[in-house]
C-alpha cells in the first residue's frame, strides 16, 4: 500500500523543519510528501529545499481546508495523512496507520493516539486516544473523538469521494470530514502513538470562542433524521457536550490561551448556558487543583457507569475487521484453547495407560500418559509414528476392543459423519476403556481447512452425541470458556498476551472447548 503525507503551512516556516524532520525519521518512509504553502509571508521554500523527498506547492492564501484539498489533488497514493507544519509525527506513526488500514478493509480512515506538546515540543502529555470503531458515527456525534488530524490516515479514494475538506469552514474542517466519512464508511482506531500536537499561542485551536462557534455550526449541520432514535440521541448528547466543553475551557483556560481576554467568553457562556456554568467551572477547577487520586476519582464519576451506554463501547485493539492473528494464536504464543485441552488431559492422566490410541501424533500421550504399554497413532496418511491409516468416520478403520484409552483432541469437527466416528471409537475400546475427547465450540476456522472442517459443538450436543453411544451414565461433559476467552481465541490472542486469570472463569454460554470423558461399560 502506497502512502502520502501532505504538510500544510501558513507563516509557520519556523516550525516546518521539525515537521519534515519527523517525516524523514519514519520507520516506513512515505512514497509521496507534498508541502502546501497557503500564501505564507515567510519562507517555507528554503526549509523544504533541505528535504529532497518533499515537493513544494504554492497557492494564494485560501485557508487550511483549501490547502489540504490542494495537497490531496497532488498525490496518488492509496493512503494519505495530513500534518500541520507546527506538529510532528512519531517515528512509527505512518507504519502503524498503514497496518491498521490494511487490517480494516473498507475503512474510510483509521486513527491512533497523540500527545500534547509545549511550544518547544517538550513536556509531552500521556497519549490521548478515544476509540471509535463500529459505532464511530454515534461517537463523533457526541464529541470529536479523533481530535488531532495528524493522527489520522485516510483511504485517499474514499476521502476524495466524500468531497475532501469543506473550504467554506475556516476551522474544524477535519471534524466535518470525520462526520461525513463516518456517515458513509466504517472508521477504525488503533493503539499506536502517531503524532505530537504542539500547543502554542499562534495555533488555530487556541481561539476558544471561534472553535466553539464553528464546532457547533458543523455539529448542527450533521443533525441526523429523528427517525433514527439512537443517532439523534447521540447528536443531542453532543449539543450538551460542546456547551460543557466550552464552559470548562472558558472558566479554566489553557496554557496556550494565557493573555487572552477570557472574561468575554465567560460572559457569553453565562448567556448561552447559565445552568452549565457553575458546575462546569467547579468540576474543571477541582480536577486541575486537587491531588491526583481525587482528580482521577472525579474524572471517573464524569465517565458515568461502569457499563458503557450504547455507542460508547471502547473496542480498543479489537475494533478491526481482520483478527489480530489468523492462526489461532500460534504466531504469538500458545492458543487459548490449549489451556483448556491440557488442563483436561492433566486431570485425566490416570486414564492414559495400557494400549493408547491418539489421532494425528502421540504428543499428548507422551506428555500425560503413564504406564503406556503400546502406542498407536491414526492418521489419514502414512508417516513417521503412524500405525493406522484411514477415515475415522468409516466403519472398520479401527480394530475392535483393542484400546484402553483413546485421545481425540480437536479432530471430530473434521469428520462429516461424526456419529459414525463416535461409534467406531466406542467399538475400538476394550471394556472399561476411556475416550478422552475435546471438541471446538466458539472457534475460528483455519482457512486451509474450510472444506474439511464441518462442525462446532455445544455441551448439550456433546452429551447427546456421546450419550447415545456410550450411555448417558458413562459420559462426563465439561465446558471451558467465557466471553473474554472466546473473544481472545477468535482474535488469535495468545495466552502469553493475557495470562490465565481471566481465562479461568467458566460461562457455559460461551463454550470455547467442550471436553468429554466417555467410558465403555
Amino acid at each position: 500500500m502506497r502512502a502520502a503525507i501532505v504538510v500544510t503551512t501558513y507563516n509557520h516556516a519556523h516550525f516546518l523543519g521539525q515537521a519534515l524532520e519527523s517525516i524523514a525519521n519514519q520507520t516506513r518512509a512515505p512514497d509521496e510528501v507534498v508541502v502546501v504553502d497557503d500564501g505564507s509571508q515567510d519562507d517555507p521554500a528554503s526549509v523544504t529545499a533541505r528535504f529532497p523527498f518533499a515537493r513544494l506547492v504554492r497557492t494564494e492564501n485560501r485557508g487550511l481546508a483549501a490547502a489540504r484539498n490542494t495537497g490531496l489533488a497532488q498525490v496518488t497514493a492509496d493512503a494519505v495523512a495530513f500534518l500541520d507544519a507546527d506538529d510532528i509525527l512519531y517515528p512509527g506513526g505512518l507504519q502503524v496507520g498503514l497496518t491498521a488500514l490494511a487490517s480494516n478493509p473498507g475503512a474510510g480512515l483509521v486513527h491512533g493516539a497523540f500527545c500534547y506538546l509545549d511550544a518547544d515540543l517538550g513536556s509531552p502529555s500521556a497519549p490521548r486516544l478515544r476509540r471509535t470503531g463500529p459505532a464511530a458515527r454515534q461517537i463523533l456525534l457526541r464529541e470529536n473523538a479523533i481530535r488531532m488530524h495528524g493522527a489520522v490516515l485516510y483511504d485517499r479514494e474514499k476521502l476524495t469521494e466524500i468531497g475532501g475538506f469543506d473550504e467554506t469552514l475556516p476551522l474544524v474542517e477535519d471534524y466535518d470530514a470525520y462526520l461525513r466519512m463516518a456517515a458513509r464508511y466504517p472508521l477504525a482506531s488503533h493503539g499506536g502513538v502517531v503524532a505530537g500536537y504542539r500547543r502554542h499561542a499562534g495555533g488555530l485551536s487556541a481561539n476558544a470562542r471561534a472553535m466553539f462557534d464553528w464546532t457547533r455550526t458543523v455539529h448542527r449541520r450533521h443533525e441526523p433524521d429523528r427517525a433514527d432514535a439512537a443517532l439523534h440521541q447521540a447528536w443531542l448528547d453532543g449539543e450538551q457536550h460542546w456547551l460543557s466543553a466550552f464552559s470548562e475551557l472558558a472558566w479554566t483556560g489553557r496554557p496556550d490561551m494565557e493573555g487572552r481576554d477570557v472574561w468575554s467568553d465567560r460572559k457569553r457562556l453565562m448567556r448561552i448556558a447559565p445552568r452549565l456554568t457553575p458546575p462546569a467551572a467547579l468540576r474543571a477547577l477541582a480536577i486541575r487543583l486537587l491531588p491526583g487520586p481525587v482528580a482521577d476519582w472525579l474524572r471517573q464519576i464524569r465517565r458515568g457507569p461502569v457499563e458503557p451506554p450504547t455507542g460508547e463501547v471502547d473496542l480498543g485493539d479489537l475494533g478491526r475487521i481482520a483478527p489480530i492473528s489468523a492462526d489461532f494464536g500460534f504466531a504469538r504464543g500458545t492458543p487459548v484453547d490449549r489451556l483448556y485441552i491440557e488442563r483436561f488431559l492433566e486431570r485425566e492422566r490416570a486414564a492414559i495407560s495400557g494400549r493408547v490410541l491418539e489421532l494425528g501424533d502421540p504428543g499428548y500421550s507422551e506428555r500425560f500418559g503413564k504406564g503406556i504399554t503400546r502406542q498407536d497413532v491414526l492418521s489419514l496418511d502414512d508417516g513417521p509414528g503412524v500405525t493406522l491409516t484411514g477415515d475415522l468416520g468409516t466403519p472398520g478403520t479401527l480394530p475392535d476392543q483393542a484400546f484402553d484409552c483413546a485421545i481425540v483432541t480437536q479432530m471430530l469437527q473434521m469428520v462429516f459423519d461424526v456419529g459414525s466416528a463416535v461409534r467406531e471409537l466406542h467399538a475400538s475400546l476394550s471394556s472399561g476403556g476411556a475416550l478422552l475427547a475435546t471438541l471446538p465450540g466458539i472457534t475460528p476456522v483455519r482457512p486451509e481447512a474450510n472444506e474439511g472442517w464441518y462442525w462446532s459443538f455445544t455441551g448439550s450436543a456433546a452429551k447427546r452425541l456421546f450419550g447415545d453411544v456410550f450411555g448417558p451414565d458413562q459420559v462426563e461433559v465439561e465446558v471451558f470458556g467465557n466471553a473474554f476467552a472466546a473473544t481472545c481465541f477468535l482474535q488469535g490472542i495468545a495466552q502469553e498476551d493475557i495470562g490465565p486469570g481471566w481465562l479461568d472463569p467458566v460461562d457455559p454460554a460461551y463454550p470455547v472447548i467442550i471436553a468429554v470423558k466417555a467410558v465403555k461399560a
